[in-house]
């Protein structure tokens, strides 16, 4: 059974919804850069492992991800998911974990890379928002794509209200990415590019506003 760690650094909600799903592979661990992070608890109630590497005990971005991948090898880990983990990792700690490292980012991606998704898109007046799941590159939030879900924008939405709609998404599709990681069922080809494994494509189109 392959082995995961989910790397957080607040409330867990991406955890939860993880443990909620029954992966086909074991959670190894939940690291943290915040010692108060609150998924920390979800964790511990689940007897799963916990590391803490404050980010803040380190005088730069090297030596604080020379730390962290250190906790992290100590699981051995076959695959390692960013779970709102708020620190921006350097290109020799992605390396390191190429093809086997995670993100979870609350918008359409290549669109609205970044933070303040949903208080940009609710500026920029689109209708169709979401999130998406994607291998982690150097090039902040814009690896190979494994899986998106779209949702509308309404007219009366806020940056919370809509927030919360792509969330759902968010505890929906992170765990079926990670389904797919454990079974095999995606590859990285040559190319860096995601290959899925004898799997059809659905053609359908989600339409905001609604036609008439």
């Amino acid at each position: 059974m392959k082995q995961l760690v989910i790397l957080i650094s607040g409330r867990g909600s991406n955890l939860q919804a993880l443990l909620d799903a029954g992966l086909p592979c074991r959670i190894a661990a939940v690291v943290s850069n915040r010692a108060d992070a609150e998924g920390l608890d979800i964790a511990r109630a689940h007897d799963i492992p916990v590391a803490i590497v404050e980010h803040r005990d380190y005088a730069d971005r090297d030596s604080f991800d020379a730390a962290l991948a250190q906790a992290i090898d100590a699981f051995q880990p076959d695959i390692v998911a960013l779970a709102g983990f708020m620190r921006i990792l350097s290109n020799g700690f992605v390396s390191r974990y190429h093809g086997r490292l995670i993100n979870i980012h609350p918008s359409l991606l290549p669109a609205y890379g970044g933070l303040n998704t949903h208080a940009r898109a609710l500026q920029d007046g689109v209708w169709i928002h979401g999130c998406t799941v994607h291998f982690v590159t150097p090039d902040l939030d814009h690896g190979p794509i494994i899986i998106q879900a779209a949702v509308p924008v309404l007219r009366d939405d806020t940056e919370q209200i809509l927030a919360a709609r792509v969330l759902s998404q968010e505890h929906r599709i992170y765990p079926q990415a990670i389904k797919w990681l454990c079974s095999g069922k995606i590859i990285l080809d040559e190319h860096d590019r995601v290959k899925f494994m004898n799997r059809e494509q659905s053609g359908f189109a989600l339409v905001s506003p609604s036609l008439e």
